[in-house]
C-alpha cells in the first residue's frame, strides 16, 4: 500500500506543472524507470547481466515504425506489435546466448544487438536503412504522452511486483545466487532464464514502441545504441540498486535530473562531471543508493 501513494503525485503532476520542459523530463524519467526495471528483472533478480538490451528496445521501436512505414497504420498499434516482435526474436537469442554464463553471456547479448543494428542499417527495403523512420506526432501537447507512459509504467511495475513475489520470482533469485545449486534442487534453470529474458524483452520492446511514438523518429544508431540505451539501462539499475524493486526508480531519477542539471551548469564539461558522480556512487554505494534509504 505504501507504494500506491507514490502514484498520486505522478497522476497530478501535469495538472500542477505546466512547463513543457519539465513534462519532457518527467516522461524521460518514466521511460528510464521502466527500462531499468526491465533490465533489473533479468540482470538484478535472475543474475543474467546483459550488455545488449538495446536489441529489444530497437525491435520494439521498429515494430511500431514499420506499421506506419509499410502498412500506413497508426504507430500506436506498435504498443502491441513492438513488444511481441521483441519477445519473438528474444527466443532464438536466448536459446543461444543463455547457454553461456557471466561475461560471456553479457558479450554475446552485445553481439546480438550489434547484428540487429547492422541488419536494420543495411536492409534499406524493409527498414529504410540509415535514413530511419519518421512519423507524424499524434498529439501537440506532452500531457497525453505523459499519461500513456505512466500507465505503461504502472502496468510494468505491477507485473514485476507480482512476478518477484511469486514462485517464479523465487526461482529467479535462486538462479542468481547459485545456478548449480538451483539445478541440484530441481529448477530447470535454462527454462526460467529464458522466461526472464522474454519478460524483460517484452517490457523493453514496449518502451521502445512508445519512444518512437513520442520522439517521432528512429534510426539504427539511436534504436540500437550501446551507450545511450544498453549501458544507460545498466547504470540506472546499478546506481539505484540491482535486484531491488525501487532501485530503478531511484536510478532513473538520478540519471535524468543529474544529467540535465550538469548539462545546464557545466556545459561541455557535463559528461566528465556526470561520469565522476557515477564513479563515486558505485565506489561508495556498490549496492546502489537504495542502501542509503535502508540505512536511514
Amino acid at each position: 500500500m505504501r507504494r500506491l501513494y507514490l502514484i498520486i503525485p505522478l497522476l497530478i503532476f501535469p495538472i500542477i506543472i505546466r512547463d513543457t520542459y519539465l513534462l519532457h523530463l518527467a516522461i524521460l524519467f518514466l521511460i528510464w524507470a521502466i527500462l531499468g526495471q526491465a533490465w533489473n528483472l533479468l540482470g538484478g533478480y535472475c543474475g543474467q547481466a546483459s550488455f545488449g538490451h538495446a536489441a529489444f528496445f530497437g525491435l520494439g521501436a521498429y515494430g511500431a515504425g514499420l506499421l506506419a512505414l509499410k502498412l500506413h497504420l497508426s504507430a500506436w498499434w506498435g504498443i502491441i506489435t513492438g513488444p511481441l516482435l521483441a519477445a519473438i526474436i528474444a527466443i532464438p537469442i536466448g536459446l543461444v546466448c543463455l547457454r553461456l554464463r557471466g561475461p560471456y553471456f553479457a558479450l554475446s547479448m552485445l553481439a546480438a544487438a550489434e547484428v540487429l543494428r547492422l541488419i536494420c542499417t543495411n536492409e534499406t527495403t524493409l527498414t529504410n536503412g540509415p535514413v530511419g523512420i519518421l512519423i507524424m506526432p499524434s498529439f501537440v501537447s506532452k500531457v497525453p504522452y505523459y499519461y500513456i507512459i505512466l500507465l505503461i509504467g504502472i502496468a510494468v511495475y505491477g507485473l514485476t511486483y507480482l512476478i518477484i513475489n511469486s514462485r517464479l520470482g523465487y526461482y529467479f533469485k535462486a538462479i542468481r545466487e547459485d545456478q548449480d545449486a538451483a539445478e541440484a534442487i530441481g529448477i530447470n534453470t535454462s527454462w526460467y532464464k529464458l522466461i526472464a529474458l522474454l519478460i524483460s524483452a517484452l517490457f523493453t520492446g514496449l518502451t521502445g514502441a512508445f519512444y518512437l511514438n513520442y520522439m517521432g523518429y528512429i534510426d539504427p544508431p539511436i534504436a540500437f545504441s550501446l551507450i545511450d540505451i544498453s549501458i544507460t539501462m545498466i547504470l540506472v539499475v546499478m546506481i539505484g540498486g540491482a535486484g531491488t524493486f525501487d532501485g530503478p526508480i531511484i536510478g532513473a531519477l538520478i540519471m535524468v535530473i543529474a544529467g540535465e542539471a550538469f548539462r545546464v551548469f557545466f556545459g561541455q564539461a557535463h559528461v566528465f562531471i556526470y561520469g565522476l558522480l557515477i564513479i563515486l556512487i558505485i565506489l561508495f554505494t556498490p549496492n546502489g543508493l537504495i542502501c542509503l534509504k535502508r540505512r536511514a
